[in-house]
């Protein structure tokens, strides 16, 4: 297997499966793909974020805790609320990279463009698909890192 340090990865590709959620229980349910799939290449924003945070300050609150009524230390990034969903916008244009064999209502190719991406995440089934992505490849990640400790 060679691996090449010096290019960026650019993401894995997943067929697209739909999913179900279950009125009384709110449950999710995933199907399989089918034959001819729509596939997306989509990436980790991990690293997109650190990127982000690196040239914003670090900020520090005490705020109060009502399940355990004390006072709890809590960090977070100083955003401007203007950069907001700025930001949100890159980060999706970050994490789906690659478009195949998706098609719109007048059966016109779905290219990987800003715009494109921006409506593909208002489509609820699209959202839940993608957001499952994000936990497939953070629990792959979690498991290599756990093997990597034990070795």
């Amino acid at each position: 297997m060679i691996f090449d340090l010096e290019k960026q990865e650019q993401g894995d590709w997943f067929d697209f499966f739909n999913s179900t959620v279950d009125p009384t229980t709110g449950e999710v349910s995933y199907s399989l793909p089918e034959k001819d799939a729509a596939r997306f290449r989509i990436r980790s924003t991990v690293p997109f974020w650190e990127e982000r945070r690196k040239g914003r300050k670090k900020r520090h609150e005490m705020v109060l805790n009502p399940s355990t009524r004390a006072m709890e230390r809590v960090s977070f990034y100083d955003t401007p609320e203007a950069d907001e969903e700025q930001d949100n916008q890159a980060a999706w244009d970050y994490s789906i990279t690659g478009i195949e064999n998706a098609f719109d209502a007048s059966k016109n190719a779905i290219e990987a463009t800003l715009e494109n991406k921006m409506k593909l995440i208002k489509i609820p089934a699209f959202l839940r698909f993608i957001m499952r992505v994000f936990e497939i490849i953070s629990d792959s990640g979690v498991q290599q890192a756990e093997a990597q400790e034990k070795n």
